[in-house]
């Protein structure tokens, strides 16, 4: 069961702008300090995660920690306060509606766009929710309409980069991801430590090996 919940949240975190369907934007040439010119990118990411050296790579590394966690990242939200602000969230009320409509293969409404996670492909065991007066924010359910976990993006979202940052119900500090594309996204735990890059369905560790597939990608 352990090893099931650690997947599900893999799942969850390895694509969360699956929810919004938004589609890759045109990004200027990225330009910064650090970082090895062969994993400069402009609107069509050039991916050398597999080729660069191991130095270049902890460059890499090191820069998106550093966008991600600055003097303003909150780790703990005090639960009271936390719940209080999403409390019109904590329990989905269409929560039969939305479950129905995600087994369905439904993705997006008039006034949400949806996504399903499933186990072994057939049985939906969880399901999010990002309503379109505001995009910058994604609910994470279980089946039975229970808040799990909440995606926050950065006020750019959704032009490219941007950083979505993940909490718990309780408003704990789950991981962030610095998003350069709709196939490429740095992945770190709360602690700062990297988990991965994601390139479109497959993520790399720090040493290049390929430690995950994707399946919502």
């Amino acid at each position: 069961m352990k090893k099931f919940a650690i997947l599900l949240l893999i799942l969850m975190l390895g694509k969360v702008s699956f929810c919004a369907d938004v589609a890759p934007v045109e990004q200027e040439k990225i330009i910064q300090e650090n970082v090895p010119s062969s994993i400069v990118l402009t609107g069509n990411l050039v991916f050398d995660w597999l080729d660069i050296s191991q130095v270049e790579r902890d460059a890499v590394i090191e820069k998106y920690k550093n966008e991600l966690f600055t003097e303003d990242t909150v780790y703990k939200y005090k639960k009271k306060e936390f719940r209080s602000e999403y409390s019109d969230y904590l329990k989905d009320k269409d929560y039969k509606r939305h479950y129905r409509l995600v087994s369905e293969g439904v993705k997006e409404t008039d006034t949400e766009n949806l996504c399903g996670f499933y186990y072994k492909d057939n049985l939906l065991i969880s399901y999010a929710v990002q309503y379109k007066n505001d995009l910058r924010t994604v609910y994470y359910y279980d089946a039975l309409g229970k808040l799990r976990y909440i995606d926050k993006f950065s006020e750019n979202y959704p032009n490219f980069p941007y950083i979505s940052k993940q909490y718990r119900a309780n408003g704990t500090l789950v991981s962030a991801i610095y998003f350069i594309s709709h196939d490429m996204q740095y992945m770190y735990e709360s602690d700062k430590k990297f988990k991965g890059a994601w390139y479109k369905d497959k993520m790399y560790d720090r040493h290049a090996k390929q430690t995950l597939t994707r399946t919502n990608w």
